[in-house]
């Protein structure tokens, strides 16, 4: 397992009509407040305010075509080229992450190709590098270390 630690975040969240939403930064809108929002938000927050991730090469649930379906992901980092680096799925803290988390993620990977896949449940984290083999790692790269593998 990958050691997380979330600092405090200063997330903005509202109740219009009795459904909390927060403010994603990413995206530049309020989005329903669900668990994997929840998870969604700290992991983003964490690439951004802990590890020093550029907001700007990091995109939140864009679509991309598999085998001429459409899915979503949760997030992926880009190089300074734009060329996809890391692929993050994240589900809600009561959902298991098992074997069918595991094959979403790399399903994910035949279409993006990426050297890290990163998969989380906000209490779990599972952070793996692609180098010839599958590398679990002790703790996410900060910015300059995982921009400098490029």
């Amino acid at each position: 397992m990958t050691n997380v630690v979330f600092s405090s975040y200063n997330f903005k969240v509202k109740e219009p009509d009795n459904k909390k939403v927060i403010f994603d930064i990413a995206r530049k809108k309020w989005v329903a407040l669900t668990p994997e929002e929840w998870v969604r938000q700290h992991i983003l927050h964490y690439l951004i305010y802990d590890k020093k991730y550029p907001q700007s090469l990091i995109a939140v649930e864009r679509g991309i075509e598999l085998n001429g379906l459409q899915k979503r992901f949760d997030l992926v980092v880009f190089t300074n080229t734009g060329k996809p680096k890391m692929i993050i799925e994240c589900k809600a803290p009561e959902e298991p992450l098992n074997e069918k988390v595991f094959e979403q993620i790399a399903r994910y990977n035949l279409s993006l190709k990426v050297d890290y896949l990163w998969v989380t449940n906000g209490a779990l984290n599972f952070v793996s590098r692609l180098t010839g083999g599958i590398q679990l790692l002790e703790s996410v790269p900060d910015w300059p270390d995982f921009a400098n593998q490029i």
